[in-house]
């Protein structure tokens, strides 16, 4: 059986932090900490039973952060390099080390990841986690390296050159690091000298505060004063990062999701991917990428299984929801990659968006279904739930750095309520959610079981009907709804997402060429929807519409067999 990636996204720090009193910009001492032994065998069952396959463990590779763990040979971080209390999850600071927050004993922490990850395959899951390759903290020094590993990032260094192939970092020489930020004063000062370049490719001493003056750029060989790509010999960092790849994969990690992977040549991911695969050949790679011009060339070059589609299917459907955008333009998105829609990753929600339910968004997480519905079995590629989406989390905290801002925060230690009523201390169940979040949460996972479950949408064949269900269609509405075909072996599936605000009653117009290219026969049958469960016979054939209610912001999915 073919699988199609379900994915959960769940931060640990925030997940199992079940701390309801905690403070704006709060310690660890007064906010607490979600820890990894806290996803436990009955939290896992309850998200495998929801319908998902992966779980992607965001933020658990050592980062930079404000609390102290000198007293377990730990570094303190300078706080002025560090955004909010609990630092960002992508300024890496030990590319071997698991992130000490997240450990009942700190000095157990890779013991305990390894434990997590054996729950999580004993569950029937799959583990992902981040590899961060395009910058690292700006005090990034590995105390957990294995014997064996290659050099340090920076130890060999000529810091008195901008570039040189053999560095790992970018050098402004004959100037001091000086962001437009406070570095502080005294002994409580930050001070790098000569500055490094900043991870958003600011090759400049001073990176304002929007940049991400937490992080240095990484060296892969290219030399941004003239573009000049320095290959061979192979650069010592597409060793060093081959290394971290292999020593994660050997801990039973099935996927990397590898931030900001465009910034990465090319080249590195064509040279690498295939060598993690040898050894590992179940492994996944999922690129976060937002340059659509790059999707192809990073799939058939670089060897990526899945790429985010944020700039594609997320943004329009955004736009249908919240601008009035027509339906119909989801064509067009999937139209521009064509031929790739099995490695596409389609969300609603991440750690790096606003929450669907804000104010800043939809304001209503019931508005989600329609275009989840598209996310979940337009393609045969991966989907993801951020973890509380399926409860409606709103996203309303002002956490600290992180605003009010309709995200849930990154940088700071917190809780978010709609998990933490959820898991219930460990023990999960709805007795703690409103009904509304129960019939939210069951909406959910009915849509994702449908596919996993469904071969039509696992692997099976897709066909878009909209051109025969246009503005000159009698019963369809093409700015409001959008509707398509699945199909494989003797089976069909019609699904049809409603973004009004009102139930539509729709006539969808399936066309001869449907029944032609897909192979499937015109006549009555019985068609099941397979979101409600109630069975209907319908006329199945090109000269007749096939009629069904939607409901407002909803989605039906109907399915027959030959």
């Amino acid at each position: 059986m073919n699988s199609k990636p379900v994915i959960y996204q769940l931060l640990p720090r925030l997940f199992t932090n079940f701390n309801d009193s905690c403070v704006p910009g709060g310690t660890i001492e007064q906010n607490g900490s979600g820890k990894l032994r806290s996803i436990n065998q009955a939290t896992l069952r309850s998200i495998a039973d929801m319908g998902f396959t992966h779980v992607w463990l965001t933020g658990v590779i050592e980062h930079t952060h404000c609390s102290d763990y000198t007293d377990i040979g730990i570094p303190r971080d300078n706080p002025h390099v560090i955004k909010g209390k609990a630092g960002s999850p992508y300024a890496i600071k030990d590319y071997y080390d698991i992130d000490p927050d997240l450990a009942v004993d700190p000095r157990n922490r890779i013991r305990e990841f390894e434990d997590t990850v054996r729950r999580i395959h004993a569950a029937g899951l799959k583990v992902i986690i981040d590899f961060v390759p395009n910058h690292v903290a700006r005090q990034y020094r590995s105390d957990s390296r294995p014997a064996g590993a290659p050099e340090d990032f920076g130890k060999e260094d000529y810091t008195n050159m901008f570039f040189a192939p053999t560095n790992s970092f970018y050098y402004i020489p004959g100037h001091k690091f000086s962001p437009t930020i406070d570095l502080g004063s005294g002994s409580d000062a930050y001070f790098e000298y000569p500055a490094k370049a900043s991870g958003n490719d600011c090759f400049t001493a001073s990176p304002g505060q929007y940049d991400w003056y937490d992080t240095v750029k990484l060296n892969y060989g290219i030399d941004p004063a003239n573009g000049w790509r320095h290959f061979t010999p192979t650069p010592a960092t597409w060793k060093k990062m081959l290394h971290i790849l292999q020593y994660w994969a050997d801990k039973g990690v099935d996927g990397f999701r590898c931030d900001m992977a465009h910034m990465v040549p090319l080249e590195f991911w064509q040279w690498a991917i295939p060598q993690v695969k040898e050894k590992h050949p179940g492994v996944i790679f999922i690129a976060e990428i937002y340059d659509i011009n790059l999707y192809r060339p990073f799939i058939e070059i670089g060897g990526f299984d899945y790429l985010y589609d944020k700039v594609g299917l997320y943004d329009t459907l955004r736009d249908i929801v919240t601008w009035g955008r027509s339906a119909s333009d989801i064509t067009r998105s999937w139209q521009k990659v064509d031929g790739h829609q099995h490695n596409m990753l389609y969300f609603l929600e991440n750690h790096d968006e606003q929450r669907f339910a804000s104010a800043e968004f939809a304001g209503d997480p019931f508005k989600a279904m329609a275009p989840m519905a598209v996310s979940a079995l337009l393609g045969p590629g991966a989907v993801m739930v951020y973890a509380g989406q399926e409860l409606g989390e709103p996203g309303a905290d002002a956490e600290g750095y992180s605003g009010h801002d309709g995200c849930t925060s990154i940088f700071d230690y917190w809780s978010v309520g709609t998990l933490r009523r959820w898991l219930n201390n460990g023990r999960p169940s709805l007795k703690n959610l409103s009904a509304d979040e129960r019939r939210l949460r069951d909406s959910y996972s009915r849509l994702l079981n449908i596919a996993t479950s469904e071969a039509a949408v696992r692997e099976g064949t897709f066909f878009d009907v909209m051109y025969v269900n246009n503005e000159k269609t009698d019963g369809f509405n093409p700015e409001r709804q959008y509707a398509f075909l699945r199909h494989f072996g003797n089976e069909t599936l019609l699904v049809v997402a409603n973004f009004d605000d009102k139930e539509a009653d729709v006539k969808v117009n399936i066309p001869l060429h449907a029944f032609n290219t897909l192979r499937f026969s015109e006549g009555a049958r019985t068609a099941t929807e397979l979101l409600t469960g109630r069975s209907e016979s319908h006329a199945i054939d090109s000269h007749t519409p096939f009629q069904t209610a939607v409901p407002a912001h909803g989605a039906v999915v109907w399915k027959w067999t030959d």
